[in-house]
């Protein structure tokens, strides 16, 4: 019972080894990816803009409860209509059983009606690893300089139950609230939970 738990932690809280990442208050890396339709996308085009940073993997329970609840394509609508840039990214790599080709990933983000800016193919996982996304999802806000301002979950209520969508506080709506009224983002850091992300194995 107790090596179950230990377990069930570790998959709420993501895993405990971190890969080296910039914190918040930090340069955000930059990269380019090709999105689902195989339209190239560079960050730094977007400077002068926030940028919300999604990882996701439609096989994770995580991910599910906030599609299928509504919560992260409402945010996203909410964050895009205000003009910020989100950007979903994926970085399962190709031999995982999660892992989905471009237009299966496009099509599942449109069966959600999803409002991301767009959808990122990282299955080599040099985006995820740059960042030390852990989790999905694992969200991050670019401000319009280029700098982290926010690394963390997506809400308060570490769980898969879309029942508890409502009771918390969503961090990634909230600190673009603020950060578009020129305030800095509090809390600024958070621990994010869901599924390990399932990074293909280096070398």
């Amino acid at each position: 019972m107790l090596r179950r738990t230990l377990i069930a932690s570790a998959l709420v809280l993501g895993p405990i080894a971190a890969f080296a990442a910039p914190t918040v208050g930090q340069a955000a890396p930059d990269f380019t990816l090709t999105d689902t339709s195989g339209r190239s996308v560079r960050l730094s085009d977007f400077r002068g803009k926030h940028v919300v940073l999604e990882w996701t993997n439609p096989g994770c329970p995580f991910v599910r409860k906030h599609y299928d609840g509504g919560n992260l394509p409402a945010t996203q609508k909410d964050a895009t209509a205000k003009g910020v840039v989100w950007l979903a990214i994926n970085s399962t790599e190709k031999a995982s059983s999660d892992y989905l080709p471009p237009a299966r990933l496009q099509a599942w983000m449109q069966e959600r009606k999803a409002g991301a800016t767009a959808v990122l193919m990282d299955e080599e996982g040099t985006v995820g690893r740059a960042y030390g996304a852990r989790t999905t999802p694992h969200l991050y806000i670019v401000n319009p300089q280029g700098v982290l301002a926010y690394a963390g979950a997506i809400d308060s209520i570490p769980s898969a139950r879309p029942a508890d969508i409502e009771r918390a506080t969503n961090y990634v709506r909230t600190g673009l609230e603020q950060a578009l009224a020129g305030q800095p983002i509090s809390p600024a850091s958070t621990a994010p939970y869901g599924c390990s992300i399932k990074y293909k194995n280096a070398g």
